[in-house]
């Protein structure tokens, strides 16, 4: 018989960890075993990762992000500078590329640690959702 830990969980420092690259539980293993692999579970701690769901959130942030910085960028420079055209086509681009790459591990890996601290997707004792065994069908048999 198991008890379940209710304790709170600190939801600013498992999201930095998980921003970090890190495991939101101890800080010390790595979340990510290749650019945006979770891994299974913490090689330090034992904290599983294998049913995070982050989907597609970290990428509709990033877009949020880029598009903003890159749109207001285009715009400011379009109204205060005198750039040629090719100055614009060279740097816009090439600017949303690298923000896109660089933001998108780390807003991951935080939406990974969000989940971890609020208990979400089968980060706490009991699965919640799809991943309860109740709620999966068998094979060969209808879904309810």
């Amino acid at each position: 018989m198991s008890i379940e830990d209710t304790s709170p969980r600190n939801l600013a420092l498992a999201m930095r960890r998980g921003a970090f690259g890190r495991c939101p539980h101890c800080g010390e293993g790595r979340l990510f075993t290749r650019f945006l692999k979770i891994a299974d579970r913490c090689e330090a701690c034992g904290v599983e990762f294998h049913h995070h769901r982050a989907d597609d959130l970290p990428a509709y942030i990033v877009i949020f992000i880029v598009g903003h910085v890159v749109v207001g960028g285009m715009l400011s420079a379009e109204t205060n500078f005198d750039w040629p055209i090719w100055q614009h086509v060279l740097l816009w681009p090439l600017l949303t590329v690298v923000l896109s790459l660089v933001l998108l591990q780390p807003i991951k890996g935080a939406i990974v640690g969000l989940q971890w601290a609020l208990r979400m997707h089968g980060f706490g004792h009991h699965p919640d959702g799809d991943d309860h065994p109740a709620l999966r069908p068998h094979v060969g048999e209808p879904r309810p």
